[in-house]
């Protein structure tokens, strides 16, 4: 498979703590791969490495042969679920993602009333953002990283908040990417999800990245 992002030798300390250390990963185009391991492992701070947020202390992060921080500062054709976006509490959901979209301008309105529909937050379009429960605004955070149909998910625990049954559609939505050639980085608390959705399946250890699980075939 077409590499498409490669981390070599990565290590990340805060002052004299280490994250995570020599941690190196190919990502294949078109593949699943789920990051398990317990809060504080270094689970997100690789994500944000990945996404350029968050620059390594050693080794490097290359995106189709560009070094991130160096070559390029950020990944583009990525949806990113990293920590929580500061939607506009005054502002509908619906404006919200307007306004989102403005910054590309490569998605009409018809395109994001069928994102809002899809994750079923179309009859609530015109509700303000600041009166959203906790499980719309997770679905908004959803819709905001899919609705550029991006390359690349990186989706750090996107099920958080989530009722039983939008927990099933975005599952089947996230299938839908990669069956669709994407490519999708998730970590999730429930394993269940990491189960379903990934191919490839890593842990971190005591700063340590190991792989748990390698499949070939794509899920379906």
């Amino acid at each position: 498979m077409e590499s498409l992002i490669t981390i070599q030798n990565a290590t990340k300390k805060y002052k004299n703590k280490v994250v995570f250390r020599n941690v190196n990963l190919n990502i294949s185009k078109g593949s699943s791969y789920g990051f398990v391991g317990y809060n504080g492992c270094g689970k997100s701070v690789l994500f944000k490495a990945i996404c350029g947020f968050s620059l390594l202390t050693e080794g490097e992060i290359r995106y189709q042969d560009k070094v991130i921080g160096k070559d390029i500062d950020f990944i583009e054709n990525t949806g990113v679920i990293i920590e929580t976006p500061e939607f506009l509490n005054d502002l509908s959901g619906y404006r919200n993602l307007v306004q989102i979209a403005e910054i590309k301008n490569i998605i009409s309105p018809e395109e994001i009333e069928g994102i809002l529909k899809k994750l079923s937050l179309w009859d609530d379009r015109n509700v303000k953002v600041g009166k959203y429960s906790l499980g719309m605004k997770q679905k908004l955070r959803i819709a905001q990283a899919i609705m550029e149909k991006p390359e690349i998910l990186i989706l750090d625990e996107p099920m958080n908040g989530l009722d039983k049954n939008s927990v099933e559609l975005v599952r089947n939505i996230l299938k839908e990417h990669v069956i669709n050639g994407g490519t999708l980085l998730l970590t999730s608390h429930n394993k269940e999800d990491i189960d379903i959705l990934c191919e490839n399946i890593y842990e971190f250890d005591n700063g340590e990245l190991i792989a748990i699980q390698n499949k070939e075939e794509h899920i379906a």
